[in-house]
This record gives structure tokens, C-alpha cells and sequence, in this order.
């Protein structure tokens, strides 16, 4: 990320709060929704958020905000609502000077944001990518033990969020990365106490479960791509298949992962990448194919191309003269390399990315 540098700037609010805003690279405008927890200095280099700053930076000219209350945007957080986020959106665009029309990125709950911003102005966004997002806050879904639970947290986050043992909010951040390691979820305890306060992230918290967009989803315009981890404890998949089942033609994407925040080790991430880069019309290797199959092995590019044929493994091990067991190991780690988990999967994927194409 050195040879990527990012600047931070600040825009005013119409309600005068100072909110802190970042861009980093070149290319195409992605511009991220605010979403839980941000801080644009401390995440730069973080374990949980790097790979994808790498990521967005070296494709895009990627641009991002501190919701207010949190991270370098001022702790005075005056209204917190999903109308002020909207135009808290709006006031970053313009302090940006982005013309032409642009790509939003909405993760967890910013995906709502986006829908509202992408309802609101249809001429000014052409694409939308929405992953863990949904459409409907915890409080809106209909399901009253969970909203005991949601309830519940919100307490917690009121009175647990400052103490010095960081046990309380690690209730909170062991949903978001179940699948992380110490450091990973160290980090990101810390990240909790260090971008707001208890006061703040309670109400933060509690005004996200309030949130519906569901009427406004009919309304998109933009070609639309909706990720989301299979397993994710946080946002449950079910919300993601309500974004791609009501705006109009949008693409789902479901991930193999338990993580509300992808990983950069699991396979899940390499999926994300490849999915974006191919909806953004990047990531296609000279050769016609995207570079997901780079890690293949020539054995396992073998073993792709027989499954996209319509082999089954006792076929394949017949042609390439091996043992049934070892195109199983082969099948599975043409899987995990690209982050699919079935044959018809694999099939897809790799037409859709032109993998063997000349």
C-alpha cells in the first residue's frame, strides 16, 4: 500500500459536523457507504481491513468516510439516522467533484445506504456492489428472540464498551470474525474503544436496527452484485437473498465463509476479488482467463477443465490414468482455490471468467 498513498480531507455538514473523508488511487470511482467501526488512519494497516484497501486502491479511485461519531469524524454525532447518512453520503461525493456516474460499495449496513442513495439519485450511480448488507434492521425482520438478543448487545455496548477489560466488547467483535486469529480479534476489540465512545456506539448501534429499505429496492436502477458469507452470524444470508431477489436483475453471489469481515487467508476472499473484479471488467489476463486460476496447479487446471466438461471423478480418473481419491483431492482443492464449493459452481465460475478461453 506505500505506492498507494490515500488523503484525507474533511467536508462540512449542512448540521455542521466536520466528516472525515479518504481516497486513494486511480481509475474508475468506487465510493463505500459508511459502515460500523471505521477510523480512515487506523484501518490503513490493520489486519482486518489492509487486504482490502489493497485491493480497492490499486483498481479504483476508492473513497470512504468516518460516519459521524466514529473514527477522525467528529465525536459530536448530532443526528443519527439513516436520512443523515444518506446525506452525509451525498456531502462526500460532492466535496470528491465525482461527475460521472459511479459505483457505491455497501457492506453490512451501509448496503441500505446505498440502496437510498442509489433510489434517490438513479442517474448518478451505474453500478452497485452490496456485500453482508441487507435491507431490513434487526428490529424490522419479525424474529423477537433475536431482537431480545440485538437488545441485549446494545446494553452492553452502553455499559461494557470503555472498561479497560476488553471482555465486553469482545462479545460484540467475536460475531464479526469467528474465524479470526488473536491478532485479528485483538485488533479489532481495540479498534472498538479507540473509534467512539460507549454513548455513541450504543446509539449507532441501536439505530441501525431500525432500518428499512425494503419499498426502495423495487426502485434501483443500477446493475447490481450482491455478496454475502454463507455463514455469517452477523447479517444473516437470508438478508442478502431479499437484496438480490428484489432489485431488479441483481446478481447473488453466496461466499463459504462464517465471517461478517472476509479474511485475506480464506479462500472466500480470493471469490470476493475475483467477483468484483469481473462485475467491474477488470482482472482478465492476457491470455483471456482471470487470474483466480492463477493458483491452480497444472494438475488441478486439468481437473477444472474435465469437471467443466461434464466429467464425473471416476471419468476423470480414467482419463488422466489416477486414482478416484486423488481427483477427490484435486476437485477439492480446485474448491477451495476458488472459493466455490460445488461442481455446477465450479463449471460456472470458470465460464464466466473465461478460464481455458484463447
Amino acid at each position: 500500500m506505500k505506492n498507494v498513498p490515500q488523503t484525507i480531507r474533511y467536508v462540512r455538514t449542512s448540521d455542521g459536523i466536520r466528516l472525515a473523508w479518504a481516497e486513494a488511487g486511480t481509475g474508475p470511482v468506487v465510493v463505500k457507504a459508511a459502515n460500523w467501526l471505521t477510523h480512515l488512519e487506523y484501518e490503513w494497516e490493520s489486519p482486518i481491513w489492509r487486504h482490502w484497501m489493497q485491493f480497492l486502491a490499486s483498481n479504483f479511485r476508492y473513497i470512504r468516510h468516518d460516519e459521524r461519531g466514529c473514527g477522525m469524524t467528529d465525536r459530536n454525532a448530532g443526528d443519527i439516522s439513516l436520512e443523515r447518512w444518506v446525506t452525509d453520503l451525498e456531502d462526500v461525493i460532492e466535496a470528491a467533484s465525482v461527475k460521472e456516474p459511479l459505483t457505491l460499495l455497501g457492506i453490512s449496513q451501509g448496503g441500505a445506504i446505498c440502496v437510498a442513495y442509489a433510489a434517490k439519485h438513479p442517474e448518478r450511480v451505474s453500478k452497485l456492489i452490496l456485500y453482508g448488507g441487507y435491507a431490513r434492521g434487526p428490529l424490522k425482520r419479525g424474529d423477537t428472540e433475536k431482537a431480545r438478543f440485538y437488545k441485549a448487545l446494545v446494553d452492553v455496548l452502553r455499559f461494557g464498551w470503555d472498561e479497560d477489560n476488553p471482555a465486553f466488547r469482545q462479545i460484540f467483535t467475536s460475531r464479526f470474525l469467528p474465524g479470526g486469529t488473536d491478532e485479528q480479534v485483538k485488533w479489532y476489540t481495540d479498534l472498538c474503544r479507540r473509534t467512539t465512545t460507549a454513548e455513541i456506539a450504543g446509539k449507532l448501534f441501536a439505530s441501525r436496527s431500525l432500518i428499512d429499505v425494503t419499498d426502495l429496492l423495487s426502485k434501483v436502477r443500477a446493475t447490481t452484485l450482491v455478496l454475502h458469507s454463507r455463514e455469517d452470524a452477523v447479517v444473516p444470508i437470508e438478508e442478502g437473498h431479499i437484496l438480490a431477489a428484489e432489485i431488479p436483475g441483481a446478481r447473488f453471489i453466496e461466499l463459504d465463509s462464517k465471517n461478517h469481515v472476509l479474511l485475506e487467508t480464506e479462500p472466500a476472499w480470493g471469490r470476493f476479488c475475483s467477483e468484483v473484479s469481473h462485475f467491474m471488467g477488470l482482472g482478465v489476463a492476457k491470455d483471456g482467463e482471470d487470474g483466480a486460476f492463477s493458483e491452480l496447479s497444472k494438475r488441478e487446471r486439468e481437473v477444472l477443465t474435465l469437471i467443466s466438461e461434464g466429467l464425473g471423478n471416476a471419468e476423470i480418473a480414467g482419463r488422466l490414468s489416477i486414482s478416484e481419491k486423488t481427483v477427490r483431492n484435486h476437485v477439492s482443492n480446485v474448491f477451495d482455490k476458488l472459493g466455490v464449493w460445488t461442481r455446477a459452481q465450479a463449471i460456472v465460475f470458470a465460464r464466466d471468467h473465461g478460464f481455458g478461453s484463447k
